[in-house]
């Protein structure tokens, strides 16, 4: 199995259950193939460095996940399929960039705790 990151760009015209409704599409397919997703980040959305399509703004998200290089055909034919999609990249990680993405997904929940723990502290 590869490990392999795709960030992917939605219209801005979709609400935020459709937006939410379109990602677990995509896991959907990941797992059906029997992908796991190791992270999943919705950034939000966004300014395009430039329009596309005529919009100058999307809805990002990042998967994360471990496959078979089959599964990313599949990803890739559903991302093109789907009209919601406006952008997609997706490459494989190799050992450095593998070790870097678990660094900052543990950077990231370090600090989640640390913003949780003071929160609590302030109530």
């Amino acid at each position: 199995m590869n490990h392999y990151e795709t960030v992917f760009i939605l219209t801005p015209v979709l609400s935020d259950a459709q937006m939410k409704e379109a990602v677990e599409k995509f896991e959907g397919v990941i797992k059906d193939a029997a992908g796991t997703i190791v992270n999943e980040e919705i950034w939000g959305l966004r300014k395009l460095a430039y329009p596309i399509q005529k919009k100058s703004t999307g809805f990002y998200t990042l998967l994360e996940f471990d496959a078979d290089p089959t599964v990313v055909k599949k990803l890739e034919t559903q991302f093109r399929r789907d009209e919601r999609v406006i952008r997609f990249l997706t490459f494989r990680l190799d050992k450095y960039a593998h070790q870097y993405a678990e660094k900052r997904r543990s950077l990231k929940g370090a600090k989640q705790t640390a913003k949780e723990a003071e929160q609590n502290k302030e109530d």
